[in-house]
């Protein structure tokens, strides 16, 4: 016997309103943070915790990088 195509409604999460611009910002370094011309406090608080010697760190987003939603 054939299967039939079982369809699933899967809403995307990533279409409301509030998330629109959540995964649209780009990972931005220290050293992107330090030339920054309009520096925020996320930006500040990762500077200060990547100047200690022996800090890892993965980037930060960036809210100035920030683009369109997906449609």
């Amino acid at each position: 016997m054939a299967k039939k195509n079982a369809k699933k409604n899967i809403k995307n999460k990533y279409d409301s309103n509030v998330n629109k611009y959540q995964h649209t910002q780009k990972m931005v370094t220290s050293e992107t943070c330090i030339v920054c011309k309009t520096q925020c406090a996320r930006g500040l608080e990762y500077i200060e915790r990547m100047s200690k010697p022996g800090a890892l760190g993965k980037g930060v987003p960036c809210h100035l990088t920030k683009g369109r939603g997906h449609k």
